[in-house]
């Protein structure tokens, strides 16, 4: 039986690689308890489950002790990641002065990042950051109605090119999330849309990380997922977006799958899962589509799936709708 969670202690924390100044480099990554994202609470998106790390009645002592927690397990590294499961620039999540304390306290880090919806970026809250602070953006998709039906993201894309052109003339750096297959979408169908958002993005992204869907417990997109009417991507279709990108934006591309080689994350036949992942993370530090030059035999199913969706007009889990050559057997329940 799990104890009982205290808001005065960091839902998590871990180490990972990001780029700072070019260069592959070591990041510590902070996740915050916090009274939670508004938007969640007025019904949130379709495909997010990040209001399970929330609580009720967090106070400023006790993100400050997380704020402790964080400085104790600190050493050095030069990028410092801070995600809320909200926004960060919402007073209800991050008063002024524990953020003031946050700037202060990792003040020597090269870069800073964190999360915040469109509706908190105005000029003041701009105009006190420092400038080595990355904002990253939930775009998620550039066409208004995968917004409102797929997601339910409570903005318009035109919200986000209007914070990120804030951002950008502030002098901050933007990173733009797009997400990888929203609810109702066929494969073919999400793969054109992240590369036509990454090009609407590229304006006013330093950036861009394409997430694909990771169907997590709680969600809209899990109800869905388990009656068989939603299948997470194949990571081919991912491999075949950054390649497409890597000619058409100028903004470093990049994708850190959750749950990727699991039946709730994007996979493949889970053969030749973690290769594949291996090469998309080297890609995202190298920007070199040659590392994306991986083969399987299982890409044969992937193109006839891509083409059951077409003639079938369906968007559900073919995998598991029929017993086919096409269905992979991943099994791999996250």
């Amino acid at each position: 039986m799990k104890g009982k969670r205290s808001p005065s202690q960091l839902e998590a924390c871990w180490k990972e690689k990001d780029m700072v100044s070019g260069k592959v480099s070591e990041a510590m990554v902070i996740i915050m308890r916090t009274n939670g994202c508004c938007w969640a609470k007025a019904g949130g998106c379709s495909m997010c489950g990040y209001r399970q790390a929330s609580m009720n009645e967090v106070t400023e002592a006790d993100l400050n002790r997380q704020i402790d927690e964080a400085l104790s397990k600190y050493k050095g590294e030069p990028f410092v990641k801070i995600y809320t499961s909200g926004s960060f620039l919402d007073e209800n999540e991050i008063p002024a002065a524990v953020r003031g304390r946050i700037f202060n306290e990792f003040s020597g880090c090269e870069r800073i990042l964190f999360e915040s919806r469109p509706e908190f970026v105005t000029p003041e809250a701009l105009s006190v950051l420092p400038k080595n602070v990355t904002i990253a953006l939930g775009l998620e998709s550039s066409d208004p109605d995968i917004l409102s039906i797929s997601i339910n993201k409570g903005f318009t894309q035109e919200d986000s090119r209007k914070a990120g052109m804030m951002i950008k003339d502030a002098g901050l750096k933007v990173r733009t999330y797009l997400l990888l297959k929203p609810p109702f979408l066929t494969e073919k169908a999400a793969m054109e849309d992240t590369v036509r958002s990454a090009v609407f993005a590229d304006e006013f992204s330093d950036e861009i990380s394409i997430n694909p869907l990771n169907v997590q417990r709680g969600t809209y997109a899990e109800r869905l997922w388990r009656a068989g009417e939603l299948r997470p991507p194949w990571i081919w279709s991912l491999v075949e977006v950054l390649r497409e990108l890597s000619s058409k934006v100028n903004a470093r591309l990049m994708s850190s799958p959750s749950g990727g080689g699991t039946s709730r994350g994007v996979h493949n036949c889970g053969k030749c899962d973690r290769e594949i992942l291996d090469g998309i993370e080297r890609f995202s530090f190298s920007q070199d589509v040659k590392d994306l030059d991986i083969r399987c035999e299982c890409i044969d199913s992937w193109q006839r799936y891509l083409e059951s969706e077409k003639i079938l007009g369906t968007a559900a889990d073919l995998d598991r709708g029929f017993d086919s050559d096409l269905a992979l057997g991943c099994g791999k329940d996250g």
